[in-house]
This record gives structure tokens, sequence and C-alpha cells, in this order.
């Protein structure tokens, strides 16, 4: 009986000490509005991102010196891959006379412009902002001169608190990002 109660006692404190199931997160694409006389080909590269935020878990803050993230609060794919699809296919809803191609894919194209993509920063604020900075160049095929540039710094409000609400938040930033793409894309 007392070998039974000392298994039974180190069954139950090793069934305390498992961690639970993450849970996992995406980013979702929203629509935005349709921007004519852009590329025929646009090709988005492999998205730089800030290595602090190149980890499986949501970061949650990078304020006050302090990196904040969820441990069991991940993303479901790689950031920077997950940026890349959301962003190809909201590219694609907003240029719908251009095919929308990302360098990591499968199927390789010769552009009429290339997109290069810098995100410096994709998380929240203490006041509960979402907050994302990035960087964004565009090289015309045609126009061998400089490429277009332009910095982003998009702000959006969490409409409800914690992960869902900051994941929410995400998603409508790296859609107003697309519509700045958008634009910068048009001829």
């Amino acid at each position: 009986m007392r070998m039974w109660l000392v298994s039974m006692l180190a069954v139950a404190c090793l069934a305390g000490c498992a961690s639970p199931e993450p849970a996992l997160y995406t980013i979702k694409a929203v629509h935005g509005p349709v921007v004519s006389r852009a590329p025929k080909v646009v090709l988005l590269r492999q998205i730089a991102l800030a290595k602090f935020l190149d980890r499986q878990q949501i970061v949650r803050s990078s304020e006050d010196f302090r990196l904040q993230v969820m441990a069991n609060d991940w993303w479901g794919e790689p950031l920077g891959a997950m940026l890349s699809r959301v962003l190809v296919e909201e590219l694609s809803q907003r240029l719908p006379g251009s095919s929308v191609y990302a360098e990591s894919g499968a199927v390789s194209v010769s552009p009429d412009a290339t997109v290069e993509l810098n995100v410096q920063r994709l998380d929240a604020d203490s006041a509960g902002n979402v907050l994302l900075s990035a960087q964004a160049a565009i090289m015309f095929e045609r126009r061998r001169n400089a490429p277009v540039t332009r910095d982003f710094s998009i702000v959006v409000p969490q409409a409800t608190s914690g992960v869902p609400g900051e994941v929410a938040a995400i998603s409508t930033a790296v859609g107003q990002l697309a519509d700045g793409l958008a634009t910068m894309l048009r001829r």
C-alpha cells in the first residue's frame, strides 16, 4: 500500500509539472483598397525581421529595455514566412491586375517590380497599441535608377486585451502596410 501511494504521488507530481499545450496564432489577411496600374509581376523578397521578433513565442512588448514574450502563445509558423504569405495574399487582392509571388515560394519569376522589406518592430507598447515599424524599397525593372523607398510607422490600438487582441491588431497593421506597399507599386 505504501509503495502504491508513493508511485501515485510521483505520477501526480509529474503530471503537475507538464506544461500545457501552446496556443497557436496566425495573422489574418485583411482586405484593402484596390490599386490600378501596377506592375504585371511583383516579387516579394524574403522579409528581414529584427532578431528579437524571430522566435516561436509571440513578443508582447519590447518597451522599457525588456523583452516580454508569452511562454505558451506561439506563432503557428515562422513569423517571416507568415508575413510573406499574408502580404502576398493582401497585395494580390489590392493589385488585381498583377501576379504577386514570394521569393521563398516554388515559383521563380522575372519580376517587373521587386519589394524588399525590413520589419524592425511588431509588438505592443505600454498603452496597448501595436507598433509596426518597417522600411520598404521597391525596384522597378524598367526604371534602372534608384529604388522607391519609404519608412512605415503604423500604430493600431488593440480592441481587446490579451494575445488575441494583439494578434488582431497585428493583422490590421500588416493590412495597412500592404496598403502602403500597393500605393508604392502604382505607376
